[in-house]
């Protein structure tokens, strides 16, 4: 499949910043081959304790299937691959709180910039760990912002930040855009609440029949079983968002 190529990994990013709703800049890569409104654009968010850096190996291989990418810092995150989540140190320095939910500003902000520059070939939103959560909770809450979802990992995280237990399934029960949730296999029970809430028909499920891995890193290609979950990719994206057509 196409997710495979080698090609795709000669892809460059550029990056960019622009402001979240409260001003702090946040930081991302750009992988955009595509000139706008030529393909759709997904935004691509890191788990916790993370950067962008997650998305090295990911986003080019987004690439190749015919889409954009904006690899984004948040606030909530540090370190990965090599890369330094600089919206954190930014925010760290700016003595702004840090916490899962004080991300959700620069999640939206990512979003309508991605809108506002690309989106005139939709806007796709995929989170790992507490971002994925956060992405079906702005799908459901924020409608036109996103035209879809890919959710690596999610569950209801924020009960120690003074949220119900049902925050994001309660926001999930609005979704009406096409949704893809995943996690390793002992998560699964995580999020099934949160996906049987999700009403529309366009909701597809991965479970792998190995162990698997939590939120994204599961399609690094280090891991013997993450062509499964390429696969489970490349099929709902072709699905539902055709890429960049030749």
């Amino acid at each position: 499949m196409l997710f495979l190529s080698p090609v795709c990994m000669a892809s460059s990013s550029e990056t960019v910043t622009f402001p979240s709703e409260d001003g702090l800049l946040i930081t991302a890569d750009i992988y955009a081959p595509y000139k706008t409104g030529e393909a759709p654009i997904i935004v691509l968010f890191h788990q916790a304790g993370w950067s962008r850096g997650e998305y090295t190996e990911i986003a080019p291989k987004l690439n190749s299937l015919g889409y954009n990418c904006m690899a984004v810092d948040q606030r909530s995150g540090e370190f990965v691959r090599g890369v330094e989540n600089e919206t954190a140190l930014r925010a760290a320095k700016e003595n702004k709180p840090t916490g899962y939910i004080d991300a959700l500003p620069d999640i939206k902000a990512a979003l309508s910039y991605a809108r506002r520059h690309y989106g005139k070939g939709r806007v796709i939103a995929w989170g790992s760990s507490y971002s994925a959560a956060l992405v079906l909770k702005v799908a459901g809450d924020s409608p036109g912002l996103v035209d879809g979802v890919l959710a690596f990992s999610p569950g209801e995280y924020f009960e120690r930040a003074g949220k119900s237990a049902t925050w994001i399934q309660d926001s999930a029960q609005n979704i009406k855009v096409p949704v893809f949730i995943t996690s390793s296999r002992a998560e699964a029970d995580k999020w099934a609440d949160i996906l049987a809430a999700i009403e529309t028909d366009s909701k597809v499920a991965f479970v792998p029949v190995t162990d698997g891995s939590h939120g994204s890193r599961a399609l690094w290609e280090k891991y013997p079983d993450s062509e499964a979950y390429r696969d489970a990719v490349e099929t709902f994206l072709v699905k539902y968002f055709q890429g960049k057509q030749e």
